[in-house]
């Protein structure tokens, strides 16, 4: 089971922490291949621009592995699992994230790292967990 961190965020802020903590991951040695962002609200910017340039190339970066990658919590079952996980609430249904964040932590290989409400995100993984 891998280890989880939560670090509290408004949903306005979920993005500026995952961003804080793939910063801190990179800094500390992790390598960007070994990075799986998830969003639950609008898409990270870098997703966004990749796909502009179409599924393919966007889902070949994500099989080439050599960055970090940002994706749509809703695309969680094409997105291979990779050792570190970070998944940001950054808005969208509740009931979305609920049902996303448990498949997030079984993608985790060692580590999950969730940025959003303590509270909410507490009780999904009490619900799911």
């Amino acid at each position: 089971m891998p280890q989880v961190q939560l670090i509290p965020a408004s949903a306005e802020g979920a993005l500026d922490a995952a961003e804080e903590a793939v910063d801190l991951l990179l800094d500390t040695g992790r390598a960007p291949g070994d990075i799986l962002v998830l969003t639950t609200g609008d898409p990270h910017p870098w997703a966004a621009h990749e796909l502009s340039f179409g599924e393919e190339s966007y889902w070949a970066q994500h099989d080439a592995r050599d960055d970090v990658f940002y994706a749509d919590a809703a695309q969680i079952q094409r997105a291979a699992g990779r050792p570190v996980v970070v998944f940001a609430a950054n808005g969208g249904s509740i009931e979305a994230a609920a049902g996303t964040l448990p498949v997030a932590l079984a993608r985790a290989g060692a580590l999950l790292i969730v940025c959003g409400d303590a509270q909410q995100i507490n009780s999904m993984l009490g619900a799911g967990v």
